[in-house]
């Protein structure tokens, strides 16, 4: 394969990976409703068994939901509301929680 070729795949699963039309706003908004109650609003988990999701990858939280949905992946609780998310509604919420910046103080 040639480098021009190599560069048009690339650009062409970077392209196929990026959320299309990605809408924060409504990600948080749809945080509020189904995902607060243990991930936190604010992407830092409320529950032990839950996962902080604050300034996680954003492919990786939709691989995780769509998982959910398709039963590849089970939880009691979030294959049920995985269930009840479009493609749409997992992007705006995947991009909510990965705007969200963490910072981290080391200790002395």
């Amino acid at each position: 394969m040639t480098i021009s070729r190599l560069a048009i795949l690339a650009l062409a699963l970077a392209a196929h990976a990026l959320p299309a039309g990605a809408d924060p706003a409504a990600g948080r908004k749809l945080a509020q409703q189904k995902c607060a109650t243990c991930h936190g609003i604010d992407g830092l988990a409320r529950m032990p068994i839950a996962p902080h999701l604050a300034g996680e990858n954003e492919i990786y939280i939709q691989t995780q939901l769509k998982a959910f949905r398709t039963g590849k992946r089970e939880s009691e609780m979030m294959s049920v509301i995985a269930k009840t998310l479009s493609d749409e509604q997992i992007v705006d919420v995947a991009d909510w929680y990965a705007s969200i910046k963490i910072t981290v103080t080391m200790p002395p």
